[in-house]
């Protein structure tokens, strides 16, 4: 699950400039929103700029003070989100990320290379448990466990002793176990949530409940759209119901087999434009979770339709 963010060395602007992408990785590992971590890398980059020459040529290494500061800045966010979060309009879901292969440089947001490389520390299962986690937590189990930082440099973000940090870590990493089970294969995901979708378009509901683990719970992100779930849909059953209903209600629409946060997922087209995004935590041969994001604001790197999906048996 690590991911390397080695601090840049060397004051010349190519150093700060390539320092982007590990800016955008990091936050948005903290903060669950592609915008936010956007916002942050920008913000970061202002604060290098604000300084002095003096300043900047005093600092040993740009790449390890531009992380730092965007750590600084998540953890504010963090606090900040947590308030904002409560007054949302329905169920909260991290942005979702298509497969980096799957943008294209038209898209919002310019070069891919500066988007977030993807590995297990970005599914949706992972981000979700993430989201239940103190900022503190979240800041020291991701920058300590993900991204390998000491705890003294953690201590020094977080205005804390090394052992809280080591504390702070030791508490993420318990909620990461109890939440989460080893997955099965990519290749075998990708089977499930084929049948799934094949059963979906089929409106058969039978072959919906049978891919379902029978305590499988399916969250909607609408963001407060019209229309929108408000709350999670339990057991596999109403599921099943509930999606042969959006398939009818929904004329027109279009099924597609997507990476979603690095695992199989799918979205859901209408004339051609992106309206849904669905992530699923798959068990055994049964899916146990479903993450539906339909907020607007959520789906921008998905709102044209991305080239053909590559094999998901890569």
């Amino acid at each position: 699950m690590t991911v390397s963010l080695a601090p840049e060395s060397g004051p010349g602007p190519d150093v700060i400039m390539n320092a982007r992408r590990q800016l955008i990785n990091l936050a948005y590992r903290l903060l669950g929103s592609l915008s936010e971590a956007e916002d942050v890398a920008q913000e970061t980059y202002a604060r290098w700029y604000a300084l002095s020459p003096q300043q900047r040529d005093a600092v040993q290494s740009p790449g390890a003070w531009l992380n730092k500061v965007a750590s600084r800045l998540c953890l504010n966010l963090l606090s900040s989100a947590r308030a904002r979060r409560e007054t949302y309009v329905g169920e909260w879901i991290p942005e979702p990320l298509p497969e980096p292969g799957e943008w294209t440089s038209e898209r919002p947001g310019g070069d891919p290379a500066d988007r977030v490389t993807l590995d297990e520390s970005v599914n949706m299962a992972f981000l979700v448990v993430l989201e239940s986690m103190t900022p503190a937590e979240r800041v020291a189990f991701i920058l300590h466990d993900v991204f390998r930082y000491a705890f003294a440099e953690v201590a020094e973000i977080l205005g804390r002793t090394p052992a809280a940090c080591r504390q702070l870590a030791s508490s993420a990493r318990r909620r990461i176990r109890l939440s989460q089970l080893p997955p099965p294969p990519v290749v075998w995901q990708a089977r499930v949530v084929r049948a799934f979708k094949q059963a979906w378009e089929a409106k058969d509901i039978d072959a919906l409940v049978a891919l379902l683990d029978p305590d499988a719970t399916a969250i909607a992100d609408g963001g407060g759209a019209a229309g929108a779930v408000l709350r999670p849909v339990e057991g596999a059953e109403q599921i099943g119901r509930s999606l042969v209903t959006l398939a009818a209600r929904l004329h027109g629409l279009t099924i597609l087999e997507r990476t979603v946060n690095g695992r199989p997922g799918l979205i859901a087209q209408h004339d051609g434009i992106t309206v849904s995004v669905y992530a699923f935590e798959v068990a055994a041969d049964r899916i146990t979770r479903i993450w539906a994001i339909r907020n607007p604001d959520k789906l921008r790197l998905w709102t044209e339709s991305p080239p053909e999906r590559r094999s998901a048996d890569r």
